[in-house]
């Protein structure tokens, strides 16, 4: 069974780059342009890994993450954050995120710690 990844990300570019770096690595992706799409559908299916970006327009990712981290049912997988705002590099060790990546990133490093945390859902 393929690995699912969902991808919040608010900006079509970014979210299309990610899907497709996400997707040569012989993965499965859903991406969501805001975070009410995104509640919407984790209602109905669960994925192995969450990447979120922080600056959403009808949302948070941090908020997202901590009610994810919250949740008996999502507790478990882990989550990457993402953001453009070189201030905010430091949230992902103030928060319940796995990781956290600054835009722009590097492909090699995005991938790299993708399946880091994809193993980190293994062990869990």
């Amino acid at each position: 069974m393929d690995k699912m990844i969902y991808v919040v990300e608010d900006n079509d570019d970014i979210r299309e780059l990610v899907e497709y770096i996400i997707e040569c690595e012989g993965l499965q992706v859903k991406s969501f342009a805001n975070a009410t799409t995104f509640k919407q559908h984790i209602q109905n299916s669960l994925p192995d890994l969450f990447v979120l970006d922080i600056m959403l327009p009808d949302g948070n990712g941090v908020e997202i993450c901590a009610g994810l981290k919250q949740s008996q049912a999502t507790q478990h997988i882990p989550v990457l954050l993402m953001s453009a705002n070189t201030n905010i590099t430091y949230q992902g060790k103030e928060n319940d995120a796995d990781d956290f990546i600054s835009k722009p990133f590097d492909i090699d490093d995005l991938v790299a710690r993708v399946k880091r945390l994809l193993q980190l859902s293994v062990l869990s």
